[in-house]
């Protein structure tokens, strides 16, 4: 008897072990890192919601690869340095198949070396520098061919080519900036001011004065997260507004401008390749379903459906692979292509970047922004500048 219950224990045992493993083998997790606090968090919160709404969208219709996709969420706290702790935790504790994240250069430059030692893969949602193509990073936002270089084509034809230049003291502004001055010098334009600020940096007096004695015919702004707040406001204290000298905005979206006083801003103009007002057919069912999930106040915008797009694209590419394994996933990215509310878009084989339609924006007195410019089509991404003579060297 007593052999016999020891027996049945051991089945037991066996069958609640093995029914365990079933239920934790239906879910796959992915890590989604942002800074939900800290100066980054004005930004970053909303890409965390629509990668949000796609997982949830994802699995409503059955998930990825049969599996229902669980979000692991991590805090980066606006701090690059946190970011690369968080990074690792995701991937070594919590043990995630893939990671959606990061907005400012620096946490991605923070990561990169984490995600490369531990082989797994970045789906990075926001425009960038360029100058960079790693392997364990998937790039969903612009490069600068598709963002900064036609911005300054654009400003250079239609407003001027005397540019001020400022932005945030970090990697991605200084490089933009390096080569917007190549560009300029190229375009016989002059840049007439170059000016930084700290990370969170609230302090514009000295730059408001240059720029007043300065007298440019646009100002090139490359601050990032609630610095823009305090810039915008210091521009209108001295009567500076977008019909008198307008801003060219790099890392402003709708999302920014709902949180800003709408008065600083209005006409003003920015560079992305989506608005909440772009007109194809798959924009108009996802904004309804962002407003519908997370209140009619809120505003999609470039970022915001990079990331959506971002967490469609792995769904696809482990479908085609037939499996969660990172350098499957990886290869099987390549060259996929998704109906996005942009656009079509299609990831470059050779540098894991999305080609991508360019397009100008002014943004209006209702805290939209109205596309003014565009490109006729989607532009193949060249992240090195690989193609423009005047970049060698960059």
């Amino acid at each position: 008897m007593k052999l016999l219950k020891t027996g049945m224990i051991c089945v037991l045992s066996a069958f609640l072990l093995i029914s365990c493993n079933e239920k934790k083998e239906e879910t796959v997790k992915v890590g989604l890192l942002h800074s939900l606090s800290g100066t980054m968090s004005i930004s970053e919160t909303s890409v965390r919601d629509s990668e949000l709404l796609a997982i949830s969208e994802i699995n409503a219709n059955g998930g990825v690869l049969g599996k229902q996709i669980v979000a692991i969420q991590a805090d980066g706290a606006s701090d690059p340095q946190v970011f690369a702790e968080k990074a690792r935790d995701l991937i070594q504790n919590d043990k995630v198949v893939t990671v959606f994240g990061c907005w400012t250069s620096a946490s991605r430059k923070a990561v990169k070396p984490v995600f490369e030692e531990l082989y797994n893969l970045l789906w990075y949602p926001v425009q960038y520098e360029g100058m960079e193509a790693s392997p364990n990073i998937m790039y969903m936002g612009a490069s600068p061919n598709q963002q900064i270089v036609p911005a300054v084509d654009y400003c250079a034809e239609t407003i001027g080519k005397r540019m001020f230049l400022v932005g945030s003291d970090y990697v991605f502004p200084r490089t933009a900036n390096r080569i917007i001055k190549a560009q300029l010098a190229q375009l016989d334009g002059d840049c007439v001011g170059e000016e930084y600020v700290p990370m969170g940096g609230t302090d514009f007096s000295d730059i408001i004065a240059k720029i007043q004695k300065t007298k440019p015919d646009v100002i090139l702004n490359s601050l990032n997260g609630d610095s823009n707040v305090a810039f915008f406001a210091a521009l209108a204290k001295v009567g500076i507004n977008s019909s008198k000298i307008p801003v060219m905005s790099f890392s402003i979206a709708e999302e920014e401008v709902a949180k800003m006083n709408l008065d600083n801003l209005s006409g003003h103009l920015v560079s992305w390749n989506y608005y909440e007002t772009t007109q194809t057919p798959r924009n108009e069912k996802f904004v309804s379903d962002y407003k519908e999930k997370y209140g009619e106040d809120r505003m999609t915008g470039d970022p915001i459906e990079a990331a959506y797009i971002a967490v469609y694209m792995w769904a696809a590419a482990c479908e085609k692979a037939g499996s969660f394994d990172v350098e499957a996933v990886r290869v099987a990215a390549k060259g996929l292509s998704f109906a996005a509310p942009e656009g079509i878009v299609t990831i470059d084989g050779g540098n894991q970047h999305l080609y991508k339609q360019v397009r100008i924006g002014k943004i209006n007195n209702k805290g939209l922004i109205d596309e003014v410019w565009a490109t006729p089509s989607a532009i193949k991404p060249d992240p090195y500048l690989s193609t423009y003579p005047w970049a060698r060297g960059l």
